[in-house]
């Protein structure tokens, strides 16, 4: 069985910035994905801050430029691989999926995060019958129809923007008082006649027959309840991370995000965490890159000491 220098699980910002400095330092790396190379990029409308796309682009079209690099310097990638346990045998990890075992002398966990749920009565039962978590994948669906977006940070914003291109009103539904995104963020929304803010409510229950009908929400100040019709819902409430398969080999918060230092290093030698499931202050692509580069940096460190 073939033994790779590094396997990087995970192929969004974070993975694919590893797969590209472990490229350079020449090691024999592989990059595992249960979908396509990108991550949350390929969700991701446009980009306005990334370094160096002063104009903006695509999640699709820097996902492919930071594929296309990793593959430059010899990275190899495998889609469609769900990793289900990471285990320690002796000096390298196996890591097993549907396909089978891999090993590698070190570890990068960089598989990302999946969208938090409400747990409301209704959510999993319109699940793709009316509610989505993927504004970019599902708007088209919804022109000239009534949607709400829940959520008050950067990515729920963003999402309501996006989605006035199709929806002819979009409600914007936050359990705070304000929103938490950044200003010029809000301004945007504050400006866009399409999108009604409903503030300090949260969803109870997601109505409807065979499609979604209608939101019942409850009011976080007098508790009283209230009928909002809506032809569809998006929910931006955060992410949880996807660490179940390396939880026995890393030190997590309560919420789950695995505790590293400065080098991406994680409490098994060896194996590194960078991006989304980090325990970190900000989560963003250009973030989850740089993640990504000192992790791979720290495997060359660590296998050059380690080989000498």
């Amino acid at each position: 069985m073939k033994v790779w220098d590094v396997v990087i699980v995970g192929a969004g910002p974070a993975g694919l910035a590893a797969g590209i400095y472990a490229g350079r330092s020449r090691l024999k790396t592989l990059i595992l994905d249960q979908m396509m190379p990108g991550g949350q990029l390929l969700i991701t409308e446009r980009i306005e801050n990334y370094p160096g796309f002063f104009e903006g682009i695509t999640g699709f079209e820097l996902s492919e430029k930071m594929r296309q690099h990793a593959e430059k310097f010899g990275a190899v990638f495998e889609n469609g691989q769900l990793v289900s346990t990471v285990d320690v045998e002796g000096d390298l990890f196996v890591v097993r999926t549907e396909s089978g075992e891999i090993k590698g002398k070190t570890l990068i966990w960089a598989a990302g995060s999946t969208p938090r749920k409400l747990n409301v009565p209704g959510e999993a039962e319109f699940t793709g019958r009316g509610v989505s978590y993927c504004a970019v994948c599902d708007g088209a669906f919804f022109r000239d129809r009534t949607v709400a977006v829940v959520g008050g940070g950067d990515s729920a914003l963003e999402e309501a923007l996006y989605l006035t291109k199709f929806a002819s009103k979009v409600y914007l539904i936050h359990r705070r008082d304000k929103f938490r995104a950044v200003r010029i963020i809000q301004d945007r929304v504050l400006k866009n006649d399409k999108i009604e803010p409903v503030l300090n409510k949260v969803v109870v229950s997601i109505n409807g027959t065979q499609f979604v009908e209608s939101l019942t929400l409850r009011d976080t100040e007098t508790g009283e309840l209230s009928e909002l019709p809506v032809d569809g819902v998006f929910i931006f409430i955060g992410n949880e991370p996807n660490t179940s398969a390396v939880a026995h080999l890393v030190d997590t918060t309560e919420d789950g995000f695995i505790i590293t230092d400065d080098e991406m290093r994680t409490k098994t030698p060896g194996l590194f965490a960078a991006g989304d499931v980090r325990h970190k202050s900000l989560r963003q692509v250009v973030t989850a890159a740089a993640d990504g580069a000192i992790a791979a940096m720290s495997a060359t460190k660590y296998l050059e000491e380690k080989e000498g």
